[in-house]
């Protein structure tokens, strides 16, 4: 099997129809579409039951409601694929995306592709490249991009490459592409990048990367300390643009924050690594300062600048 295409369902009636059959039009044969309902409550599960007639490459795993990280994972304990891809279930691809992306293999760990916004279409105009992990990281993650960095679905990762790294979403929080794509670039030995336009996303509220509840900016907290911490320890890797990220992390994570809602998120604060990655820029290490005094000063200070 060439391909596994994992793509975690939670109550999407309204899109998984699209997606589903966008990944029947594939002008290539040897895939699989692994459908993780993660305890739908609406008519996804029938849907679902609709296509195993129609789509003889998809295999349907149902699971108890765990979020899409633990949906992702469970696709990825299951896939067979030499490559993995994930599509997200209200997005579609490209016909040709996979014989495409077949035409790149050449042993790389990452292939990596552009993606079209569909409200409005906007794209990122990627230039051909192969270089390692960590320089890709280096040279893109902080450009200002139409469609965000740290989305998995724009990637094609080899299969044994995430198992020998024992690279996985974490579980029970939100943005895991935040926590997600830093490790698997710092591990990448070869990224290979096409320019083409192979994936669809669907901007609309309410989705995770809209949310600025409670919970998304816990999140974005839980990660930067995670990653803080590993990245604290990693020698020998230039962490300037890392750094920059967390520190960005932390901030997010209280520009739209209430009085309220700061309690909870300065009971997760790990101090000591958010002060080690702020010290990058003049700029953030003021606000390291401001968050530390009052995060109501630093919201002031940050939206009059």
């Amino acid at each position: 099997m060439k391909f596994s295409v994992i793509v975690p369902i939670y109550n999407v009636e309204s899109y998984l129809n699209e997606c589903l059959s966008s990944l029947q039009k594939q002008d290539w044969e040897d895939y699989e579409v692994i459908c993780i309902n993660d305890g739908s409550t609406d008519g996804s599960r029938a849907i679902l039951s609709e296509w195993e007639s129609k789509l003889p490459q998809i295999k349907i795993v149902d699971r108890e409601n765990g979020g899409l990280s633990a949906a992702r994972n469970s696709g990825l304990d299951v896939a067979t694929g030499e490559y993995i891809l994930f599509v997200d279930s209200d997005d579609w691809v490209e016909p040709f995306m996979l014989n495409r992306l077949f035409t790149e293999i050449d042993g790389s760990d990452i292939i990596c592709f552009a993606c079209r916004e569909t409200v409005g279409g906007a794209f990122d105009t990627l230039t051909t490249e192969q270089t390692d992990g960590w320089n890709y990281y280096n040279r893109h993650a902080l450009e200002s991009r139409k469609v965000p960095f740290v989305c998995v679905w724009q990637r094609c990762y080899r299969r044994e490459f995430l198992l020998e790294n024992h690279l996985r979403f974490r579980e029970g929080i939100l943005h895991e592409d935040n926590e997600f794509t830093p490790k698997v670039c710092l591990k990448a030995r070869n990224i290979k990048v096409i320019p083409e336009v192979l994936y669809n996303y669907r901007v609309r509220n309410g989705s995770i990367m809209t949310s600025r509840g409670l919970r998304s900016k816990k999140s974005l907290i839980l990660i930067a300390n995670e990653l803080a911490e590993l990245f604290t320890n990693e020698t020998d890797v230039d962490k300037t643009v890392i750094y920059q990220s967390l520190t960005q992390y932390y901030q997010m994570a209280f520009i739209h924050s209430t009085c309220e809602e700061d309690q909870h998120l300065l009971e997760l604060m790990d101090w000591q690594h958010y002060h080690l990655v702020s010290r990058t820029k003049l700029r953030h290490r003021i606000n390291y300062s401001l968050l530390r005094l009052s995060p109501s000063l630093f919201r002031w200070v940050y939206r009059t600048q």
